[in-house]
């Protein structure tokens, strides 16, 4: 029951800062390609498209009204729905620059575009949904993804966005989100023969440790036992802290915690509150180890279906959706933030990153030395 109270409170608290809405059904999503488990959507038979729809209809809005002027040529050209998967609900960041993406790509299309956003996981996890498109699958079109999420699918680039510290600031990693490298990394996937191409870059906000009992240096956490997903970067990072690296799927980590199998995990904060983490680790420790850098991704055969002029709508509403991003992202981290606060829980603000980056200076120097210059160039951004 206080897992429920507390989504309650976190979709309302959302709900008002960021005018969203999504479902009311209690859910349990996950992160990057880390196993998912939803209870939303099909208990009522309500689709994820119905309730972006919802929102929609309620003032689901930007941060700043958009004008969106109609492409004619694309608007002429036959009608295409395009599927696309979330794993996360629809009143979250990602959720919200999702729905952007598709009110800019039906409304610049004139309609000839629509998108079918499935939220909340009903497609499978981020990992489900790109074995799916790698093997040729053709039930969906496009996915919202951890950058990571590509990792273990040969995208070296992208492995560099997910190194501990990369980014100083917001500022720093939007440098290079709107940067022509930022491009090259987009097309990767591209490079390496998969039949997908990266849209848009966006964030869900940094990501912070939190644990069962109090710790405010990184020293506090040698010796416990921390939550990982099957990522060798997080592992690496977890263990250059002293820590020991337990592999717990995300739809077990509330019990896991509860039980002693973990002392702590890492998540975004909004991760952290819409799960009712505070309940069984009521300790925050804003380290800011990693940005949460996201990626929309569309498959070859999506692609296809599109004429030229409608590929051209969706890099415009891709543009947009990022630039939505950015706009409410700091906003919802800092209002969540409060929420977290005034609920009792333990929150260390961390102003000397120093020794938790030098605990991390391992894991850095493996993962970025084979592209140590290209790795340079995204640090040269925070100048």
């Amino acid at each position: 029951m206080k897992k429920r109270v507390l989504n309650a409170a976190l979709a309302a608290l959302l709900a008002l800062s960021l005018t969203a809405c999504g479902g009311s059904a209690k859910q349990e999503t996950k992160a990057g390609g880390e196993k998912q488990e939803t209870k939303a959507a099909s208990e009522k038979g309500e689709s994820a498209e119905s309730k972006a729809e919802d929102a929609s209809s309620q003032g689901a809005e930007s941060a700043s009204s958009t004008d969106y002027q109609v492409n004619e040529k694309a608007a002429a050209d036959p009608k295409v729905k395009l599927v696309m998967a979330e794993v996360n609900p629809l009143d979250t960041i990602v959720g919200k620059t999702d729905l952007k993406f598709k009110e800019a790509v039906e409304s610049i299309s004139g309609g000839s575009i629509s998108i079918d956003l499935q939220a909340s996981g009903v497609l499978g996890s981020e990992n489900d949904v790109l074995d799916s498109v790698l093997a040729g699958g053709d039930s969906i079109d496009i996915s919202r993804i951890s950058a990571f999420a590509l990792t273990s699918y040969g995208g070296e680039k992208s492995k560099l966005l997910s190194v501990p510290f990369t980014f100083e600031s917001r500022e720093h990693f939007w440098k290079f989100a709107q940067s022509d490298l930022a491009k090259e990394f987009l097309e990767e996937p591209k490079e390496k023969g998969l039949p997908i191409r990266g849209l848009f870059y966006g964030e869900e906000g940094f990501r912070h440790f939190f644990t069962k009992e109090p710790a405010v240096e990184v020293k506090d956490l040698k010796g416990r036992k921390l939550r990982v997903s099957n990522d060798p970067i997080m592992t690496g990072m977890v263990q250059g802290f002293g820590a020991n690296p337990t592999v717990v799927p995300f739809n077990e980590l509330y019990s896991a915690l509860q039980t002693g199998v973990v002392d702590g995990a890492e998540q975004p904060m909004a991760n952290y509150l819409s799960n009712a983490f505070p309940e069984v680790a009521p300790n925050l420790v804003l380290d800011g180890h990693t940005l949460g850098v996201i990626e929309i991704v569309i498959s070859d055969k999506g692609w296809a279906k599109l004429t030229e002029n409608q590929q051209k709508v969706l890099e415009e509403a891709g543009r947009i959706a990022g630039d939505y991003d950015r706009e409410i992202a700091e906003q919802a981290e800092k209002e969540v933030l409060t929420k977290i606060k005034s609920s009792g829980v333990n929150v260390v603000e961390v102003t000397d990153k120093a020794p938790w980056k030098d605990a991390c200076k391992k894991v850095i120097e493996d993962s970025t030395k084979s592209q140590a210059e290209l790795y340079q160039k995204i640090l040269d951004y925070a100048s």
